[in-house]
């Protein structure tokens, strides 16, 4: 069964001493099994972003032991920053990642609000989805008077905590208070512009935020603030929901910046959300410089803004994960304040294991020696999906070739669908070569299964056919998905760059070679099915797919004779 997987991304009140810093974060690792991802401080908001990731139990045990020694070593009375604040952890969201649900990640954010509150003497709300009423789900709200405000909050019959004290003892005076949540991936994206005003930071925030800002009769800064019926001020909301923001002058960089928390990637993007920035400061004559990522960024954050930024240069999107990535860093310039490592800021790389556990991530000279040694595995079954994959691999390098040719730009869609195809077949190739692999060593694993009873030998017999079967179906897949794959060979010859043509012949019989070696494999593997019936089932599949692959590769090749000569 997957485990579960919930990150935490507690804020403490700390972001230049980074002594107190390190030594709060070192508790998470105190905890078996917790990984944690990063340690982001900032010096004017002094305030340090800590992310780490593991199973529910593990996280919250860890979240704890962060938060309790946060409150030995900082005192709230002597804060200062620039932004909002009421507690040593001021912050503690959870997030779910894996296999588990929002309702059950709000389960454990109260259990954990529940512990810090009488174990700790800390007063605790809940907000957004571990809220316990609804005027709590919005965190600034919860935290509206920060510290400074914490004394008469505590006071409050409508604002009493959830869990902890309720008065503002020397206890709560030194540790302030603490918000914990479950939510959705909050994505923090500060933006970087050529002033100091605040003011004008402040204006574009409310351009963008779901907020807005308020409407007032005449001057939109001066002028008269409309109220509704019940006196409360009307608001004209900004551009997108799901988007907090404010304009703040950043001392450590010399500049205004306009911070976001967008807490829903789904309706603002990060790429739109800038670029509406951009626009926004553009008519207050104000230039974007880049941008800031604190904290961690899922992948597809990065992708999606590669893929927005390709389609208006009007440029392939099939290219490369690593590709798409430098695009998105530099479109949003994401590495104009500080270097933008995505090995480092964005989540899946981090949770990858360091040393390579895949073929795939071997270097081509490891493949090789690992290939030529006496090792059993990888064998002919990898080596064929490999070489079908740089097969389409070609292909795809002329599609994106020709999307790019000038005096072809009315044809780049065209081209980049194409590559797109291909990068997608080239992915399931490189994963079938692993997958190939790990199918040997299932037929492995079930041969030395025990056979001492008649119970053990009938286990290890169904086991022997079962992995056997697999071994059989994944060359199957390699063959068809090799054959696939030729479709981009066969479109390239007829329509790609005339340059590249001996490219296209050369991916073509590479992929027609992956059809032919995979075949094999289908052939020897079958023979060791009991179920004759399937087998037969399964060889005369691969011998339909061999005869297309074959028919296939003449076709490519007669074209690209008929434009070399």
């Amino acid at each position: 069964m997957s485990k579960k997987l919930i990150e935490c991304v507690p804020n403490i009140s700390e972001g230049r001493d980074l002594n107190k810093i390190n030594e709060i974060a070192r508790e998470v690792e105190t905890v078996e099994g917790v990984k944690l991802l990063d340690i982001d401080p900032g010096k004017a908001t002094n305030r340090t972003v800590i992310t780490f990731v593991g199973e529910p139990d593990k996280v919250i045990e860890a979240a704890y032991r962060l938060i309790k020694k946060a409150k030995d070593l900082i005192d709230m009375r002597q804060h200062k920053g620039a932004h909002p604040r009421f507690g040593a952890t001021d912050v503690c969201p959870l997030v779910p990642i894996a296999h588990i649900s929002m309702e059950e990640t709000a389960r454990y954010a109260q259990k954990l609000g529940e512990r810090v509150g009488k174990e700790l003497h800390i007063p605790v709300y809940f907000y957004e989805n571990a809220a316990t009423e609804n005027k709590r789900r919005n965190l600034a709200h919860v935290r509206s008077g920060e510290y400074e405000g914490l004394a008469e909050k505590l006071q409050n019959p409508d604002w009493q905590p959830d869990f902890g004290p309720n008065i503002f003892d020397d206890s709560v005076a030194q540790s302030g208070a603490i918000a914990i949540s479950a939510r959705d991936f909050l994505v923090a994206y500060n933006i970087n512009l050529n002033t100091t005003s605040t003011r004008r930071a402040n204006a574009i925030a409310f351009d963008i935020r779901e907020a807005g800002r308020v409407k007032r009769l005449g001057n939109p800064i001066t002028g008269k603030k409309v109220l509704d019926e019940n006196g409360k001020p009307v608001r004209i909301p900004g551009k997108f929901k799901g988007v907090k923001g404010i304009g703040w002058f950043i001392e450590e960089y010399g500049i205004a910046q306009v911070s976001y928390n967008i807490t829903n990637i789904k309706a603002a993007p990060v790429h739109l959300v800038f670029d509406a920035s951009v626009k926004a400061a553009d008519q207050r004559g104000v230039r974007v410089t880049g941008s800031e990522i604190i904290g961690l960024v899922p992948k597809k954050v990065m992708l999606d803004a590669a893929d927005y930024f390709l389609t208006k240069q009007q440029r392939s999107l099939g290219i490369s994960e690593s590709e798409k990535i430098l695009i998105a860093v530099k479109s949003l310039g994401a590495d104009d304040l500080k270097p933008f490592n995505p090995k480092e800021k964005i989540i899946e790389y981090l949770l990858e294991d360091e040393a390579p556990s895949k073929l795939v991530d071997l270097t081509l000279k490891d493949f090789a020696d690992l290939t030529a040694s006496e090792a059993p595995a990888p064998g002919g079954g990898s080596i064929a999906a490999y070489t079908a994959a740089l097969g389409v691999s070609l292909g795809t390098m002329v599609a994106n070739l020709s999307s790019h040719k000038r005096g072809w730009d009315e044809r780049w869609q065209y081209y980049s669908d194409w590559a797109v195809k291909g990068q997608k077949y080239k992915e399931n190739l490189m994963h079938l070569v692993d997958e190939d692999t790990q199918a040997f060593n299932k037929i492995m694993a079930a041969f030395k299964l025990p056979k001492k009873s008649d119970e053990d030998k009938k286990v290890r017999a169904a086991a022997i056919e079962a992995a056997t079967l697999y071994a059989t179906e994944i060359p199957l897949k390699v063959m068809q998905t090799a054959y696939d794959s030729m479709a981009v060979m066969l479109e390239m010859a007829q329509t790609g760059l005339p340059a590249s043509i001996s490219d296209v012949a050369v991916g073509a019989m590479a992929a027609r070679t992956g059809v032919y070696g995979a075949f094999y494999n289908v052939k020897i593997n079958a023979a060791g099915l009991k179920d004759r019936s399937k087998a037969q089932t399964l060889l005369d599949k691969a011998k339909i797919i061999l005869e297309q692959a074959q028919a296939k590769e003449i076709e490519i090749l007669a074209l690209v004779d008929a434009q070399m000569k």
